[in-house]
């Protein structure tokens, strides 16, 4: 396990609403779900992606943006269109009008022939669940790009040849597309040249570091000392926590807490009947007082009072926001 691959774990596509309707100038798609994550792929065609609070932004054929949320966002065919905006959300479409090919204040004018004009748009909302997924979402901007011809291009023509035909299974088949699409766009992202990506995901490619981080998520329960991680990658103590501090940010044992801490905070959301000690054992701590001082120490309130307050509360980024595709495009 590395540490990209555990904080996308909350991080998955459900019950996307794909389609292939075909929509002609002048558009504006309101996307209004304001998810915490939404990937945005242009198939064919062109438009502008218009962020609230943001400056507008080009989206052409095989780019693919991802906006942050909670702001919300629209797509319009270009800057000061002159179309009314439709409020695309979760009920943009409807079983009774033909399921994914329908889309409530869409016309489909395909019957006309194949628009020069028209624009395939694929759009994903993510919910962002859990403390490690948080980690994740901060370490991104409002908006990121990711240019054409990338390594999502392969994924991209999947997603072409999937929503052009409805076939069973295909709603589970185009949200691991989807879930595909997003690891590709961040990586892309995090690995441009000109780019500044979270310590933490540089220092996986040191192969010391890397290592150290991989052990890390592999068995973060283990009773890990510097020594011991500096016997598994075959470097002194004192190399190993500089060059972990270095790269990373923060000593490998002050990294291990946090991680765990953020372990502890989900495991007591997830976990309702499980006991402060249930959890602290879990996450390696075989005293539960100990846990909850440390727990304290980072979160700044004690386990028990982190979950009473935290069941109660409805934050949007653990809100539960269904993946929504909404592609404007040739016709089906």
């Amino acid at each position: 396990m590395d540490a990209f691959s555990d904080l996308l774990r909350g991080v998955r596509a459900h019950g996307s609403l794909f389609g292939s309707s075909t929509l002609s100038p002048p558009w504006a798609l309101h996307f209004v779900d304001g998810a915490p994550l939404t990937l945005c792929t242009v198939l064919s065609g062109a438009g502008w992606i218009v962020p609230e609070h943001r400056p507008p932004e080009p989206l052409r054929a095989r780019e693919t943006i991802v906006v942050r949320g909670p702001a919300t966002f629209t797509f319009v065919d270009e800057v000061g269109t002159l179309a009314e905006p439709i409020a695309c959300g979760e009920f943009c479409a409807t079983p009774e009008q033909g399921g994914t090919h329908h889309r409530l204040g869409w016309n489909d004018t395909g019957h006309g022939g194949v628009d020069p004009d028209a624009t395939t748009l694929i759009v994903g909302a993510y919910p962002v669940r859990g403390e490690l997924s948080r980690r994740l979402l901060d370490a991104l901007p409002d908006v990121l790009r990711v240019d054409a011809d990338g390594t999502a291009e392969a994924v991209q023509d999947h997603l072409a040849a999937e929503v052009a035909v409805d076939t069973p299974g295909q709603q589970v088949v185009l949200d691991r597309l989807l879930d595909w699409m997003l690891v590709c766009a961040l990586r892309e992202w995090f690995d441009r040249p000109d780019g500044a990506p979270p310590a933490w995901w540089a220092a996986q490619r040191d192969p010391v570091v890397g290592h150290a981080l991989r052990l890390l998520h592999a068995e973060p329960a283990a009773p890990w000392t510097v020594a011991a991680l500096a016997e598994h990658t075959a470097v002194s103590r004192s190399t190993l926590a500089k060059r972990f501090t270095d790269l990373v940010g923060e000593p490998p044992l002050t990294y291990l807490t946090h991680w765990r801490m953020a372990l502890a905070a989900d495991l007591l959301l997830e976990r309702d009947a499980a006991t402060v000690a249930d959890i602290a054992r879990t996450v390696g701590y075989a005293d539960p007082f100990g846990f909850s001082a440390a727990f304290k120490r980072v979160r700044g309130v004690n386990p028990s009072e982190f979950r009473r307050t935290a069941t109660t509360a409805s934050p949007a980024i653990e809100r539960l926001v269904p993946a929504s595709t909404t592609p404007a495009g040739s016709n089906a």
